[in-house]
């Protein structure tokens, strides 16, 4: 690839549209022909291979609704698809799924002639450019670019404007267990936690104890630290609790009232209440309790 298409990716879909974006002095028809046109949205078809899996439906709908009052205000990205009559998408999919929602025949769009390496390689830096991508498929996208293209970390990470160490970490998310990474997509652990089991032994377990005792961060890489040194599991808990006097005071009262073991867990504003039943008589019991049932 020459370095002047190499110089176009790094500055996204921005510099694709620059020149198309200004109106073409007098004497330049020619050139405006190339530029923005209305396509027929029927004629255009998504690119197999879209970076972006998960499209939210309520921010279509948002969209869609923003386009019906103002319309399209930024052309997608085409290319010339079968037998010159079709397109295929490059960038620019959400707004053409928002725009057939709004029930518009036409869509303002660029075209270019690109290969099939030039289009997945400009879709995948667009969408990484314009943060539409959640944590798995923009290290899905680098993996692509470094794989399929032939980049180095360190080039990716210029080509998106990244730093090294934001590409490195985000293609670690991808040897993490599909439980892991399936929690990071709907939000029940940070990318802080997901980093911090990446390291641990066994990182699905440590994902379960994130989620089911609403650990931070720091706690999350802690115990991944202590997995790695081989301490006592009981030893780290111990150590992570250090539950002050009012917290042990609170646990022994409801403790006595629900005839349970009881742990607070309070950071911030808020925290959680965990109850620790020991046979199927006490989680009976507690349920009655709690719904308000004789006992």
């Amino acid at each position: 690839m020459s370095e002047k298409p190499a110089k176009g990716l790094g500055m996204g879909l921005q510099a694709l549209l620059g020149e198309a974006s200004r109106p073409a002095p007098p004497g330049e028809a020619a050139a405006a022909s190339e530029g923005i046109r209305e396509i027929e949205i029927g004629r255009i078809r998504p690119n197999p291979n879209q970076p972006r899996i998960q499209f939210s439906e309520e921010s279509i709908d948002e969209l869609a609704d923003s386009i019906a009052e103002r319309g399209v205000l930024q052309p997608i990205l085409l290319r010339p698809h079968g037998d010159g009559e079709g397109y295929e998408i490059i960038a620019g999919e959400r707004r053409w799924r928002a725009a057939q929602r709004a029930r518009l025949h036409t869509i303002p769009a660029l075209v270019r002639e690109f290969d099939e390496a030039t289009t997945a390689e400009v879709a995948l830096i667009e969408n990484i450019q314009r943060e539409d991508l959640n944590a798995i498929e923009e290290a899905e996208g680098y993996r692509q670019l470094i794989d399929r293209h032939g980049h180095t970390q360190e080039n990716v990470a210029r080509i998106v404007h990244k730093s090294r160490s934001h590409v490195s970490n985000l293609l670690r998310l991808l040897d993490l267990p599909e439980f892991v990474r399936q929690s990071l997509l709907r939000g029940d652990i940070s990318m802080g936690h997901a980093r911090a089991v990446a390291t641990a032994p066994d990182p699905e377990n440590l994902t379960r104890d994130i989620i089911k005792k609403g650990l931070s961060v720091r706690q999350a890489e802690a115990r991944a630290k202590t997995a790695r040194d081989g301490r006592p599991q009981r030893e780290l808990i111990l150590t992570e609790r250090k539950v002050d006097a009012d917290l042990a005071a609170l646990e022994r009262q409801l403790g006595d009232m629900l005839g349970l073991k009881v742990e607070v867990l309070h950071k911030g504003a808020g925290g959680t209440v965990s109850l620790h039943y020991s046979s199927l008589d006490q989680l009976d019991m507690l349920c009655q309790r709690l719904s308000g049932e004789p006992i």
